[in-house]
C-alpha cells in the first residue's frame, strides 16, 4: 500500500501523492496511516535547517492524531465504509507531509530550501488544515472509543484551524542575508566570509562536500528548469545560487574532505547499484532499459519515448495506476538515468550508452548577473593561488578548476580569460602525483574551449602535455592527456605539429599497449582525429598500430574499443600502404567474422568500409579470398537493408566487386548464396 518515497525520483517540492484506490478495505487504509504517520515521525531525530518550529508543530499534531488512529484499530476489528472518506483525505494527507519534511531535510538542498521557505511555511499550514478537514467528516458516533479519544480529535481539529505557520524569524533573516549577497556578487563586491559562514552554519554546511551536494542539487534543477518548457521560470535564482555555491565551495573551505574520493566520475558502480535489480531500471511500458526516464506527476517513471506515444495515443491516464493525470508535465529522473547508464557500464549492456555526453548547451551563459559575476571572482582568486600560492593551495586550486570546468562552458571561458593555462602547463612537471593529474584534467576540460586550444599552443603547452602522455606520474593523468591531444587535434595546424612531435604518436601507440580501457580508447580516438591530416599516415604505422589494433578485434567483450579499432583501421587502410600493413596479419578472417557477429551498427559500417579499401587496395588476391567466404555474403546482404546508408552503399559496392571478380574468373569457386540472391543486387 505504502510505496517508500525515493527523493531523487521527483523534483523537489512536488508532492506526486496518489488517492487510495476505492475498491481498498476500511481496515487495510487505517492500517496503512498508521504506518505513514509512524514514517512522518522518524524524521523527528533529521536536521531541519530551516522551518524548525513548523516541523515541531507537524510531529506534536501527527503523534497526537496516532493515538486515536491507533485506539480505533484497537477497538474496531472491521470498520465501516463510511470511514474510508475520512481515512482516504487523512492518508493523502499523510503522503503530502512526508513528502514535505523530506525535502526539508535532503541533504544538498538545504540552500534551496531557505530561499523557499516562506513557501514551505505555507505547505506546512495548507497540509494541516487538510488534515483538520479529513477528520471533519469523520464519523465519530460510529466508533467505540474513549471520550478522551474523541476530545483529542476535537482538540486537533481546533488546533489545527487556529495553528498559523510561518518562517522562523532566523530564516527571514539568513534568506535576507543571502540576498544581500547575491546583490553583493551583481555589483562586483566580495562578500564577507563571516556573513556566510553564519549562513552556513545555520544551513549545517561545514564541509567542502556538503557545499558540493548544494552545488550538484542547483545543477541538477538548472537542467531540469532548462528542459523543461512547462517550469516554473526560477532557473535566475537557481543560477544565482549556483554561482554563490560554487564561489563558497572554492573561498570558504581550506580541505577537500575524504568524501569527494569519487568526484572524477571513478565511483565504485557495484556498490552504487548493490541490490538493485536490472528489471527495476527499465519501462513499464516498453519492458526495455530506459534511456530517458521522466517521472509524471503520479510519481510513476517511464521512458520519454514510450510514455509520449501512450499520451499521444489518447491516453489521458497513467499507465501502471490506471488514475487519470492531473497533468502530463514529465520530469527528468537525471539519478536513475545515471544508475542506468552505470548499470550498463557496469554490466557490458549496449543498449543504453553510459558514455552519453550531458546537453551542456546551458552552460554558455551563467543563467544570472549574480551568478556570473561570482564565477568571475572566483577564476581570479583561483589563478592567484595557481601563481602565487603554496604547494598544497596550488594542487586545491587545480582540483578546483578541474571541477568547474567539467560541465560548464562558461566556467571555461571564464578561466581561459583569467589566465589559468600558463600556470597550469607549469605544474604538469609537479612531482606531486595529484596535483600533476588534477591539472592535466584541468587542462583537458579547458581544451574543449574554443580559445583554449591557441593558447595552450602558444604558451609550448603541447611538449608538456606529450611530457605527461609519456612519463605521467598517474595512469589517469596520460589517460587525461591522450584526450587533451584529441581535442587540440580538432584544429589543423595542431594535427601537424602533434605529428611531428616525436614523442607525441608514440606515447599514443604505448597508451594502448599498458593503460586500461580508458586509456586506450582516449588514445585511439585521439589518433583517429590525428590521423586526418594525412602526413601524420606514416607516423601511425611506423610506431606499430597495426598489430596493436587488430589484437583488440580479438577481444569481443571490449565493445567501444573494438569499434574505435576499426575506425582507425578503416583510415588506415585508404592508403596502399596501410592496406598492406593490415593484409600481412592476417586480418581478412577476423574481420569477416566481426562483420558477422557485431551487434554494433556502426562497427559494422567502420568494417564494411575497412573490406571494401582492402579490396580496392589490395588487389585480386583480397577479393580471390572473399569470394570464397559464404558467410561474408550473408552479412553484406544483411548490410543492404539493416545497415546505414554509409554502410548499405559500401557493401553494395563490395557485392558488386566478388560479382564482377566472379564473372571475370568463371571457374573460380563461389557460395551458392552469391548466385541465388544475385538479383537482388542494388548498385548505387
Amino acid at each position: 500500500m505504502i510505496q517508500k518515497s525515493n527523493g531523487s525520483s521527483r523534483r523537489i517540492l512536488t508532492y506526486p501523492a496518489i488517492h487510495p484506490c476505492d475498491s481498498i478495505s476500511p481496515a487495510t487504509l487505517l492500517s496503512s496511516i498508521i504506518d505513514l504517520g509512524r514514517d512522518i515521525c522518524t524524521y523527528k531525530s533529521k536536521f531541519f535547517s530551516v522551518n524548525k518550529r513548523n516541523a515541531r508543530e507537524t510531529f506534536r499534531q501527527i503523534t497526537n492524531l496516532l493515538l486515536f488512529l491507533q485506539e480505533i484499530r484497537n477497538t474496531t476489528l472491521d470498520p465501516p465504509a463510511n470511514f474510508v472518506l475520512s481515512f482516504s483525505e487523512l492518508h493523502l494527507t499523510f503522503q503530502k507531509l512526508r513528502f514535505l519534511l523530506e525535502d526539508c531535510t535532503r541533504d544538498g538542498a538545504r540552500a534551496w530550501i531557505l530561499v523557499n521557505s516562506d513557501r514551505v511555511a505555507n505547505r506546512f499550514q495548507i497540509l494541516i488544515r487538510a488534515m483538520a478537514t479529513g477528520l471533519d467528516v469523520f464519523p465519530l458516533s460510529y466508533v467505540d472509543v474513549s471520550s478522551e479519544a474523541k476530545e483529542l480529535v476535537e482538540l486537533i481539529v481546533r488546533q489545527a484551524r487556529k495553528a498559523t505557520f510561518e518562517s522562523d524569524p532566523e530564516d527571514k533573516k539568513a534568506v535576507k542575508d543571502l540576498m544581500r549577497i547575491l546583490n553583493q556578487f551583481e555589483e562586483g563586491t566580495q562578500p564577507d566570509p563571516v556573513e556566510i559562514k553564519r549562513i552556513f552554519d545555520q544551513l549545517g554546511i561545514h564541509k567542502w562536500s556538503d557545499c558540493n551536494k548544494e552545488v550538484k542539487f542547483l545543477d541538477t534543477e538548472i537542467e531540469i528548469e532548462f528542459s523543461d518548457r512547462e517550469s516554473g521560470g526560477e532557473s535566475e535564482l537557481l543560477s544565482s545560487l549556483m554561482g554563490f555555491m560554487s564561489y563558497c565551495r572554492c573561498v570558504i573551505f581550506d580541505f577537500i574532505d575524504t568524501e569527494t574520493q569519487h568526484l572524477n566520475g571513478s565511483c565504485n558502480c557495484n556498490e552504487t547499484l548493490k541490490g538493485i535489480n536490472g528489471d527495476d531500471l527499465k519501462c513499464p511500458i516498453s519492458l526495455e532499459l530506459m534511456s530517458d526516464p521522466v517521472t509524471l506527476s503520479t510519481g510513476h517513471t517511464y521512458d520519454r519515448r514510450s510514455i509520449l506515444k501512450w499520451l499521444n495515443s489518447g491516453h489521458a491516464t497513467c499507465p501502471k495506476t490506471g488514475k487519470k493525470l492531473t497533468s502530463t508535465k514529465m520530469v527528468p529522473n537525471l539519478v536513475l538515468k545515471s544508475m542506468i547508464q552505470q548499470f550498463c557500464a557496469g554490466n557490458g549492456v549496449s543498449v543504453v550508452s553510459s558514455r552519453k555526453n550531458r546537453d551542456i548547451t546551458r552552460t554558455i551563459k551563467a543563467g544570472s548577473l549574480a551568478g556570473e559575476e561570482a564565477v568571475k571572482m572566483l577564476a581570479g582568486i583561483l589563478v592567484n593561488k595557481l601563481v602565487n600560492g603554496n604547494s598544497g593551495e596550488m594542487n586545491k586550486a587545480a582540483f578546483e578548476i578541474r571541477v568547474l570546468t567539467k560541465t560548464s562552458i562558461f566556467n571555461r571561458s571564464c578561466l581561459v580569460e583569467s589566465g589559468s593555462i600558463p600556470p597550469l602547463l607549469k605544474l604538469l612537471f609537479s612531482k606531486d602525483d595529484n596535483t600533476q593529474e588534477n591539472s592535466m584534467a584541468a587542462l583537458l576540460n579547458l581544451s574543449k574551449h574554443t580559445k583554449s586550444k591557441g593558447v595552450i599552443m602558444a604558451n609550448q603547452g603541447l611538449d608538456s602535455i606529450v611530457h605527461v602522455l609519456r612519463k605521467g606520474l598517474k595512469i589517469e593523468a596520460q589517460q587525461h592527456a591522450a584526450a587533451t591531444l584529441f581535442y587540440l587535434a580538432s584544429i589543423e595546424e595542431n594535427r601537424v605539429l602533434i605529428g611531428e612531435n616525436p614523442e607525441a604518436i608514440p606515447g599514443l601507440i604505448e597508451l594502448i599497449k599498458k593503460g586500461n580501457n580508458h586509456c586506450k580508447r582516449n588514445a585511439l580516438v585521439a589518433i583517429f582525429g590525428l590521423l586526418t591530416h594525412s602526413g601524420n599516415h606514416w607516423r601511425v604505422l611506423a610506431a606499430g598500430a597495426v598489430p596493436l589494433l587488430l589484437n583488440l578485434l580479438k577481444d569481443t567483450e571490449r565493445g567501444d574499443l573494438v569499434i574505435d579499432s576499426l575506425a582507425v583501421l578503416s583510415t588506415l587502410s585508404e592508403r596502399i600502404d596501410g592496406a598492406v600493413a593490415i593484409l600481412c596479419r592476417g586480418a581478412l578472417p577476423l574481420l569477416v567474422a566481426i562483420l558477422s557477429t557485431s551487434a554494433s551498427r556502426t562497427g559494422k559500417e567502420y568494417c564494411v568500409s575497412l573490406l571494401l579499401a582492402l579490396c580496392v587496395n589490395g588487389g585480386g588476391d583480397v577479393v580471390a579470398h572473399l569470394v570464397k567466404n559464404p558467410s561474408l555474403m550473408r552479412s553484406l546482404y544483411s548490410q543492404l537493408s539493416e545497415g546505414t546508408t554509409r554502410g548499405s552503399k559500401k557493401a553494395s559496392s563490395i557485392i558488386r566487386i566478388l560479382h564482377d571478380f566472379h564473372e571475370n574468373n568463371s571457374s573460380a569457386p563461389v557460395s551458392s548464396l552469391v548466385l541465388s540472391r544475385e538479383r537482388f543486387v542494388h548498385v548505387s
